[in-house]
């Protein structure tokens, strides 16, 4: 290989947490949103990329802006909480983020579920483009259990079909332990999440077989046949089909949120964001009896080790955070530079 054939990659540069917050909060409300909404949304984001979640972090924010830009999503949107019964509240996100409209529910959730020793939030007329896993965490860092389900834009074929109608429908749930991080994890219902689909059509990468359908409806490991007019398939053929059937029902149905195949933004160009709803359900495991539920958690997981599994839910994301907070979080540099244009704009 000649001298000039050859490609030297620029370095990544590294950002602090507070620092990676602040830029992506600025480029949030220069783009439109309010304070609350962007300090919301940048956290998540950061969180995602601080934790190796790179199809949840910084590679959303491009599309977060289009999103914006073209209308479809609210970035002022003020969310309206309703407290309906002894242990459910609704919340209107007004068309605007799940993620505020959680944070304004949050303290009224958590003070229900203290009190009736479990609670549910039903989050209607909202957008969710984000990683789940930061909407339960904290709950469990609080000692409680949560459990949380959102439905996203049709893009999913159900076992048995031969045309998409699911979206990607994730669930998170995180438990307490005595000891160490909660348990936490964060799954699509789809055979993988369609940001990793976008994030290897990117790449160039093939996928592992069985992941989606081409526009014919033939089975492909090529990530931008699924993405121009194919479709993901459920993880476990019916068993995720099934799931995520369950996730539309609680997501959408039981909130008042739209199905995933209820919204048309076609007349939106540049619109990416799910506009659905979402569902958590939260427990105080101190009302249940016997020995401490955090305690019996730890126990379970020292078992899971004895018999011989090496890691755990949430293990790769919580040692990527502990890398993060000692060395930086890694942004390449020409992703970094995008991100400070945005910033600009």
């Amino acid at each position: 290989m000649s001298a000039s054939s050859v490609v030297v990659e620029t370095p990544p540069q590294y950002l602090s947490l507070p620092a990676l917050v602040q830029l992506l909060e600025t480029i949030f409300q220069r783009h439109g949103c309010r304070a609350e909404v962007a300090r919301c949304l940048a956290e998540n984001c950061a969180g995602a990329e601080r934790d190796g979640a790179h199809s949840h972090g910084v590679f959303r924010i491009p599309g977060y802006v289009s999103t914006l830009a073209s209308g479809w999503v609210d970035g002022q949107a003020v969310p309206v909480v309703e407290d309906v019964a002894a242990a459910f509240v609704r919340v209107d996100a007004g068309n605007g983020f799940a993620q505020p409209a959680l944070a304004a529910a949050r303290e009224l959730l958590v003070s229900k579920a203290r009190s009736a020793g479990i609670a549910v939030l039903a989050i209607r007329n909202s957008h969710h483009f984000a990683a789940l896993w930061p909407d339960v965490e904290p709950f469990a860092e609080e000692g409680l259990v949560a459990l949380s389900v959102v439905n996203s834009m049709t893009c999913v074929v159900p076992h048995g079909a031969d045309r998409p109608l699911f979206g990607t429908n994730p669930i998170a749930f995180a438990a307490p332990q005595a000891q160490g991080q909660p348990i936490v994890f964060d799954l699509a219902t789809s055979a993988i999440a369609h940001g990793d689909v976008q994030i290897a059509a990117r790449k160039g990468e093939r996928l592992p077989p069985g992941i989606g359908v081409d526009s014919l409806g033939q089975p492909t490991q090529d990530p931008r046949a699924i993405l121009e007019g194919g479709a993901l398939l459920p993880f476990g053929g019916h068993k995720g089909s099934a799931l995520s059937m369950m996730v539309e029902l609680l997501a959408a149905a039981l909130t008042g949120g739209n199905f995933s195949f209820e919204f048309d933004w076609s007349g939106h160009p540049g619109a990416k964001t799910p506009w659905t709803g979402q569902l958590l359900i939260v427990i105080d495991p101190s009302k249940a009896a016997g020995q401490s539920f955090a305690e019996r958690s730890q126990e379970l997981v020292r078992q899971m080790h004895a018999v011989g599994l090496k890691r755990l839910p949430g293990d790769r994301r919580h040692q990527q955070r502990e890398r993060s907070q000692h060395a930086g979080i890694a942004i390449p540099a020409e992703q970094l530079q995008q991100l400070r244009a945005l910033a600009q704009d």
